[in-house]
């Protein structure tokens, strides 16, 4: 009997805001990771970078700034400096988890290019702040090089970058192969790194965040994977959240996410995305199932004891 593959995406809340959090969150993380591996399950691991990615682009952005001989780092390299340092801290984690359990396990983490389309509507309205803080001159010097930015909630202006979708994972079979080995895999982190492809094939980097769950759906859907767990900091999804008449839901097909969506039940900027990518894992293939809960309630999910399972 084959094993079931389970891509579990991890939220901001699973690898705290900064590098000392980071530290004591992953190995609480990893503790459920662990858990989920002794089920017998293949784990592929994706992850968030919003507070670490924008600790990297304000330091360089604060380099640039001091120092007139260091020149601008492109946010895709940020990103890829991001996917490194969390990675480690998760891998190292998770091998303590497993040496502390007498488990001889395998884990690697997989730096990932996702490519996008060049010509996604998305780079014609960005809309996700990066970075530090600007002033109105700052942000006036940038439009006249191209370079959009936006007032963010009256503390100042920001770089806005697009946010288009996935559509390639460029090291794919790279992480098949390591999943067929019996790797529990970290890749994909923040969505991965955002690349197009040139008139002669090769990568090229891009100004662009990809969405975290976005990418986790387009990996499952493409590890032929049984299970997406989008890890969040509730439970279970909600209708009319915050309202007197609030419910809670544990099964939701897919006819009934789609119709809550035209009711715009779900908060754009949270749990929208995360139903969006649940509806499209389901579509991709039979049988296939996203579980949305908290990261301490992963294994109770997939028991069905708690969460939201959203199918065909």
């Amino acid at each position: 009997m084959s094993r079931k593959k389970v891509v579990l995406a991890l939220g901001g809340n699973a690898l705290g805001k900064d590098v000392e959090e980071q530290k004591v969150a992953v190995a609480k993380t990893a503790k459920v990771i662990v858990d989920l591996a002794q089920q017998g399950l293949d784990i592929i691991i994706t992850h968030g970078n919003g507070p670490q990615v924008g600790m990297i682009q304000n330091a360089m952005d604060n380099l640039v700034v001091l120092h007139d001989n260091y020149k601008q780092i492109p946010l895709p390299t940020c990103v890829a400096m991001s996917q490194g340092y969390i990675g480690i801290d998760l891998q190292n984690a998770i091998k303590y988890e497993l040496y502390s359990r007498g488990i001889d396990g395998k884990v690697s983490t997989i730096l990932s290019q996702i490519e996008v389309n060049k010509d996604d509507e998305a780079f014609s309205n960005p809309t996700k702040p990066i970075g530090r803080f600007l002033t109105k001159k700052e942000a006036a010097e940038n439009e006249i090089n191209g370079v959009h930015c936006m007032e963010d909630a009256g503390r100042g202006y920001r770089v806005v970058v697009a946010s288009p979708m996935p559509q390639r994972i460029r090291e794919l079979e790279t992480i098949k192969t390591l999943v067929h080995a019996g790797h529990i895999v970290i890749t994909c982190g923040g969505g991965g790194i955002p690349v197009v492809s040139d008139a002669k094939g090769r990568l090229v980097g891009v100004n662009a965040v990809i969405d975290k769950d976005n990418a986790s759906s387009l990996l499952a859907s493409q590890l032929d994977a049984d299970y997406l767990i989008i890890l969040t900091a509730v439970e279970k999804v909600a209708i009319n959240f915050g309202k007197e008449d609030q419910e809670w839901l544990s099964d939701l097909t897919v006819e009934q996410a789609k119709k809550y969506i035209e009711e715009n039940q779900f908060a754009k900027g949270s749990m929208l995305p995360k139903i969006e990518a649940a509806i499209r894992f389901a579509e991709s293939g039979e049988g296939r199932r996203t579980l949305i809960t908290l990261l301490d309630k992963a294994s109770e999910g997939i028991a069905g004891k708690t969460g939201t399972i959203i199918h065909i």
